[in-house]
């Protein structure tokens, strides 16, 4: 039997890829002080957005390979947060080392969603299950593992929409970004 949200998972794992080739493809035409210039955004450029969501994905992806469950895609080496980093620091000033890592990451995500249990029960159960993790404050928090699953790929969604968004003043147009759109 299936599992309909394991497989929406895969979905989305692909449509991150494919969306994060199309964004990195869209940022080869910027020079490197246009992809570094503070725009005004949240993470105020371009690349610092980017490197964000490499950071967050390692984050989100350390979190949940720490819960019960060993993922081979999940390998600590590639995990490892760079030294005196976090979700918001620049953690890869070089255009070509934050491509490296956000492909690697996204074959990492698709690897370790392929992991995620098939059969429909144990599919049903990990969902089900509690997630246990610290946030960035330290704050403990406890919810279901589908919601964080969900919340890892809209977070992942909601920046690469301001991406875009900065792309456009730059005069560049990234195409069709729906979901819908992959199928």
């Amino acid at each position: 039997m299936n599992n309909l949200f394991i497989d929406n998972c895969g979905f989305l794992a692909r449509y991150n890829r494919w969306m994060n080739q199309r964004l990195y493809a869209a940022c080869e035409g910027l020079t490197d002080a246009q992809r570094k210039a503070d725009q005004g955004a949240f993470f105020k450029s371009i690349h610092h957005t980017l490197t964000h969501l490499v950071l967050a994905d390692k984050m989100w992806l350390a979190r949940f390979a720490k819960q019960g469950i060993d993922f081979e895609a999940l390998k600590p080496g590639l995990l490892a947060m760079p030294e005196r980093s976090d979700y918001t620091s620049d953690a890869y000033s070089a255009w070509a080392d934050l491509k490296q890592a956000r492909e690697d990451i996204d074959i990492t995500i698709e690897m370790w969603i392929a992991e995620l249990p098939q059969a429909a029960d144990t599919a049903q159960a990990y969902a089900a299950s509690t997630m246990l993790y610290a946030n960035t404050q330290g704050v403990q928090r406890a919810h279901p593992t589908w919601q964080a699953l969900t919340h890892f790929f809209n977070h992942q969604t909601h920046h690469r929409g301001q991406v875009t968004t900065l792309l456009m003043q730059e005069g560049i147009d990234v195409g069709v970004t729906d979901l819908i759109a992959l199928v």
